[in-house]
């Protein structure tokens, strides 16, 4: 990826990976990108390094701008790997530089990567003046990681603000008004929806704290960089943050010989006959990825599996698993959010039953209400069948505008 100007002196060098689509699991669809900023002032500083497979064109981009040997600092906003591995080929670059970051991002590269490497640790609020430049640093604790933090420049107006507001993107756009803002959202959601989902309640802290900052640029550490579009991901953090509700019902299901899927799908036709949004995600086809991020506004969710030996299909078990680590529904006594969700369970089985139920018994345990019994037929659906599926989407339409207050 070519190096690209920010602002006067502020530098994009981060590097492009167009192969990843499985990043531990998320399904990047597009592609990732490891962003890296350089700051050139009487003190030269570099935020964040790149996975280790490709520190070698990280450190190429820099070579373009500057010697790396004249870095004075690297900061390191966040210790996760696909930021922090490329770290020893940068200090050895880099041989005069200090390594800023927080105390417990040191505790967490002493674990991991054991090097003596010469720390600086900073907490919120503190600076480092580079001339002209002063960074100062806003501790961020499990957005997403213990460790993490966000570094701004004043007098630029920028926020580097690490994993928040990025998406899972490789392209040769570097900025939010170089694509259609509704694709650049989808892929923010998408990000959101399976990394950042269960920790929005330290995510509505950083918002507070992050509001009394002056903002023109968000530079995140993946994805394209927010200039034109901040007030819309701002926002749309806040509400994904809160798991405010939109009138929508996800249906998602697998399917071994048909007969889930007729049932689904009329599910889905009762949903759109009640006036709601309706959206069909077939898990073996279409990813837990995109159920996930599907999932993160939707008032209402239905989860269909056949009965495989008294138990859910693998793919029904692993995302009901992958929604409770992601808390779409908030377990706390005291935190409102996402609070009055519904769901469904239903299903079809041979000789013997039980993966309905199952789902049932996985969705309660989320947190969803389940306003209506499971919905199971003896190997094929009947005429009868679809329809009480078709009005049970109905009924969940209904619940769900009702919800979300439309």
């Amino acid at each position: 990826m070519a190096t690209c100007e920010l602002s006067p002196g502020i530098h994009s060098v981060g590097v492009l990976d167009w192969s990843m689509h499985d990043f531990h699991g998320f399904e990047a669809r597009r592609g990732v990108s490891y962003n890296s900023y350089l700051v050139l002032d009487e003190k030269i500083a570099l935020i964040d390094a790149v996975k280790c497979t490709f520190v070698d064109e990280l450190l190429q981009n820099i070579a373009s701008l500057i010697d790396p040997s004249r870095i004075d600092y690297v900061v390191a906003n966040h210790a996760e790997p696909d930021h922090s591995s490329g770290l020893s080929a940068v200090m050895q670059a880099a041989p005069r530089a200090k390594l800023i970051c927080t105390e417990k991002c040191r505790s967490a590269f002493d674990d991991y990567y054991r090097e003596d490497w010469p720390y600086q640790t900073v907490k919120t609020a503190d600076t480092l003046c580079l001339g002209k430049h002063t960074l100062q640093f806003l501790a961020t604790p499990m957005v997403h990681w213990p460790d993490s933090m966000m570094s701004y420049l004043p007098d630029e107006k920028i926020l580097f603000s690490m994993d928040a507001f990025g998406q899972h993107t490789a392209g040769t756009e570097r900025f939010d008004h170089q694509l259609p803002l509704g694709l650049v959202m989808d892929e923010a959601r998408r990000y959101y929806a399976n990394i950042i989902m269960p920790l929005g309640a330290m995510v509505l802290k950083a918002l507070e704290a992050a509001a009394a900052l002056e903002i023109t640029t968000i530079a995140p550490a993946h994805g394209l960089i927010w200039q034109k579009h901040i007030p819309a991901i701002l926002e749309a953090y806040r509400k994904w943050a809160s798991l405010k509700s939109d009138p929508k019902v996800v249906v998602v299901y697998d399917s071994m010989w048909g007969s889930t899927e007729l049932m689904a799908r009329a599910l889905i036709d009762g949903v759109n006959g009640a006036g709601a949004t309706a959206r069909l995600v077939h898990l073996r086809r279409d990813g837990r990825t995109e159920a996930a991020a599907e999932i993160l506004e939707a008032a209402a969710l239905a989860v269909g599996t056949p009965t495989l030996h008294n138990r859910p299909m693998p793919d029904v078990a692993g995302f009901l698993s992958y929604v409770r680590s992601l808390a779409p529904v908030s377990p706390g006594k005291n935190d409102p959010r996402g609070k009055g969700r519904i769901g469904l369970a239903f299903g079809s089985h041979g000789w013997s039953g039980g993966g309905a139920q199952w789902v049932a018994q996985e969705l309660t345990q989320i947190g969803y209400q389940l306003p209506q019994p499971v919905i199971c037929c003896l190997y094929r659906p009947d005429q009868s069948t679809l329809q009480q599926c078709r009005q049970a989407g109905a009924d969940l339409a209904d619940k769900a505008r009702q919800l979300a207050g439309k």
